[in-house]
């Protein structure tokens, strides 16, 4: 546990994107699928698990990797390029109803108690998807991939996200899928609750399958039942 809950006022949400608020990896693994294919790299869902919570250009490297291929730098933007226009296909056909079970009314329920909001999240297209989703009018702040440029475990998405709202690090909670998420929000001096499993996520504060039917005090007396055990 990174803060006591009580002893420091929680006025801050900071929440992913991928896995959190939308389920687009499916849409993420197709388009690397597709791209690999082209570069005659065997790319499976298994290794698409790497790629949670990394950059563009570092899920590149990783399937370079996976195939034990060398290109140049100039090759590696082209090719991260094209990815992302073969996943902006899929996003452009996104539905309003593939917003994550609970989440929309987890999001209302917080700004109508007064919570800030903010997205943290590696992608480029977080606007984009938001805007798919109608979600954009739940979030004070945007922070994503195109104004930071460290990826997580680098605290640089949330320290962000905190500094945006105008709140100091400790009096935000993240929410992410996402081992190096987790790390990153610890990193940050953040409380992390992991939407997953132990076995994915072992070093979460807190782990919730999801948001159906869970508001954020109810989420606050479940931190704070977790740090009195």
């Amino acid at each position: 546990m990174q803060e006591k809950v009580k002893e420091k006022e929680i006025k801050g949400l900071l929440f992913d994107l991928d896995g959190v608020i939308v389920d687009t990896a499916k849409y993420h693994f197709l388009a690397w699928k597709k791209l690999a294919d082209e570069l005659n790299i065997d790319f499976t869902l298994q290794d698409n698990e790497r790629l949670k919570g990394v950059s563009r250009m570092r899920s590149f490297e990783i399937v370079l990797e996976i195939g034990g291929v060398t290109m140049s730098e100039e090759e590696k933007e082209k090719n991260c390029a094209k990815k992302n226009d073969i996943y902006l296909e899929y996003i452009n056909q996104l539905k309003a109803e593939e917003i994550l079970p609970g989440v929309r009314e987890f999001l209302t329920d917080a700004r109508k108690n007064g919570y800030k909001i903010a997205l943290g999240s590696a992608s480029k297209n977080s606007r984009l998807i938001m805007e798919k989703l109608g979600i954009m009018d739940l979030f004070d702040e945007i922070i994503d991939g195109t104004v930071t440029s460290k990826a997580k475990p680098d605290p640089e998405v949330f320290q962000k996200g905190a500094e945006f709202l105008k709140l100091p690090y400790d009096s935000c909670i993240v929410f992410e899928d996402a081992a190096a998420g987790i790390e990153a929000a610890h990193n940050a001096g953040m409380l992390a609750v992991g939407i997953g499993t132990v076995e994915n996520l072992p070093e979460a504060d807190l782990l919730l399958p999801g948001f159906k039917n869970i508001v954020i005090e109810e989420i606050l007396k479940k931190l704070q039942e977790v740090k009195n055990d």
